[in-house]
């Protein structure tokens, strides 16, 4: 199977990496020169232009910045939508408007080419280990389909419903999630400024009912765990900026329906601030510092 991966940033690199070790044909482009000559020395062939991507294509996977990128790369003037042959399957990794996804699917369905959208959650560790989660919106024919390819990128993967639905399942996790790590952040905060280990207290509340992920696995405050942001300078993980992108697509999301969304808008208030502070290329648990003021 001949496989198309382009964005091969700190999520798409290592995804095509692992579709490289399980023997698939991958061929990928990126603007980054050293992505590039990553994916070489892993064993993939990088593409010259559209016409390679396109030619053999079996699989399309896009791992993309915004709407308005995958939207341009598929639907504009240039796109590549148009090209592909009939029965190609497109499963679009990137966290996206429910919109455009829908829009790309529709279009795709005239055509005779299959599109899932299939945005993940797990951020580089898990890109790296193979063990992402993909929330996949689809029929269950396209996503029995795509399945194959995800379960050598991930370990959980679900079918969230109709085309779009990966989308809006990814905008309520990751508005939960930020919901969670302001939350998490303020009660260690409030913690520490009494005295108490932040080691001690996030033993006790996740051996209590505060129990949560942010506390287990991406402990906000430097020095708790071993091998997380916070303990290496909050760099690297999931950017301020790219989980301020996803609440916006949450409110996008919100609006559509109508659904109030009173914690999740401010949310969002706070890690704007928090990017307006010049944090946004830090990892999103560095709200820590903005509650803490570090």
């Amino acid at each position: 199977m001949n496989i198309s991966f382009i964005g091969l940033g700190n999520m798409g690199l290592p995804m095509a990496k692992n579709l490289i070790d399980a023997q698939f044909n991958v061929t990928g482009s990126d603007l980054s020169p050293s992505a590039l000559e990553a994916l070489k020395s892993y064993g993939g062939t990088v593409a010259q232009d559209h016409q390679q991507l396109i030619q053999n294509a079996d699989v399309i996977i896009t791992m993309l910045p915004s709407s308005e990128s995958v939207k341009s790369f598929y639907l504009g003037e240039l796109g590549i939508l148009k090209s592909l042959k009939s029965g190609t399957l497109i499963i679009d990794c990137s966290s996206i408007s429910a919109s455009v996804s829908r829009e790309v699917a529709s279009v795709a369905q005239n055509l005779g080419i299959d599109v899932v959208d299939a945005p993940v959650s797990g951020g580089i560790m898990a890109a790296q280990a193979g063990t992402l989660t993909f929330m996949v919106g689809g029929t269950e024919a396209q996503f029995k389909q795509a399945h194959p390819l995800l379960e050598k990128m991930g370990k959980n993967i679900f079918h969230a419903g109709a085309s779009g639905s990966g989308q809006i399942a990814k905008a309520c996790n990751n508005m939960l999630l930020a919901i969670n790590m302001i939350g998490t952040s303020e009660a260690l905060n409030l913690a520490m400024q009494h005295g108490l280990d932040p080691k001690v207290i996030s033993e006790i509340i996740q051996n209590s009912t505060g129990a949560n992920w942010c506390i287990e696995k991406y402990n906000p405050v430097p020095d708790v765990l071993e091998n997380v942001p916070s303990t290496q300078g909050y760099v690297a993980g999931f950017m301020t900026d790219l989980m301020l992108k996803d609440l916006g697509l949450s409110m996008e999301a919100a609006a559509e329906v109508k659904s109030p969304v009173l914690l999740g808008a401010l949310a969002r208030n706070i890690y704007t601030l928090h990017s307006q502070n010049g944090h946004g290329k830090a990892d999103f648990s560095s709200i820590f510092n903005l509650i803490s003021k570090v």
